[in-house]
């Protein structure tokens, strides 16, 4: 009966994990991943500055060049795309106009500089609650690789809390029902993080893959993006979750 107990517990802490998934097109670089309630699309945001948007069967609908941006993680809004930049702070397009704006990140926090972002070791994904942003730091060292809580205001946002998960290299965020969900491109890991509770909820153990973002949609699925050219469906069952 323990070892039945004990099974169980195992079970609901690592998920079901190592479900194949569909792959619905092939993107290069592809380094975040959103998606869009109002128009049931998805933004995929790539290295080199330019973003996606798909449909949920992976249709390219349209391919847009931003600039010189190391684009690492994306949100998608009603009226707006917020992407984050690895080593540059982050950038609001306006969905109608393409009108692009910076916001500038405070990075103190109780009288210290955090590090967040950095070229080799900076944020590699951004979830949005309301009015805040959070934003995660991506490092090789435990210690060194948190989520970065930013209120944003006119100027500047500014850092009001931080998560220390203690999980290296945390490439992909987002948020979904009261839980940010976190993947690991090194670990092929997916995180459960419940924020009421301030802890991690539950792990769940993917197929190899350099994974680097991870959006939710309305209907049960999962989509991946994996920074070495595509984005992979799953549905949440499947995945444990």
């Amino acid at each position: 009966m323990k070892h039945y107990v004990y099974a169980l517990i195992v079970l609901l802490f690592v998920g079901c994990g190592n479900s194949v998934g569909e792959e619905i097109v092939k993107i290069p670089e592809a380094s975040g991943i959103s998606y869009c309630h109002n128009s049931n699309t998805l933004i995929v945001a790539n290295d080199e500055g330019v973003y996606y948007e798909i449909t949920p069967k992976g249709k390219i609908l349209q391919k847009v060049k931003l600039g010189k941006y190391d684009l690492e993680g994306v949100v998608c809004e009603d009226e707006q795309f917020i992407f984050v930049r690895e080593d540059k702070g982050i950038v609001i397009v306006d969905r109608r106009t393409g009108k692009k704006q910076k916001v500038h990140v405070d990075t103190m926090y109780k009288g210290k500089k955090r590090k967040l972002f950095d070229r080799k070791e900076g944020v590699e994904g951004i979830a949005k609650v309301a009015n805040t942003l959070y934003l995660s730091k991506q490092a090789k060292k435990k210690k060194n690789s948190f989520i970065a809580v930013v209120k944003m205001k006119p100027y500047p946002s500014m850092i009001v809390d931080v998560i220390e998960h203690d999980i290296a290299d945390i490439a992909g965020l987002t948020y979904d029902d009261g839980d940010l969900y976190m993947v690991s491109d090194k670990k092929d890991l997916l995180i459960k993080y419940n924020l009421e509770k301030k802890k991690i909820v539950q792990k769940v153990k993917l197929e190899k893959g350099a994974w680097e973002g991870i959006a939710f949609d309305n209907k049960g699925f999962v989509y991946l993006a994996d920074d070495d050219g595509h984005v992979v469906k799953y549905k949440k069952t499947a995945l444990g979750l």
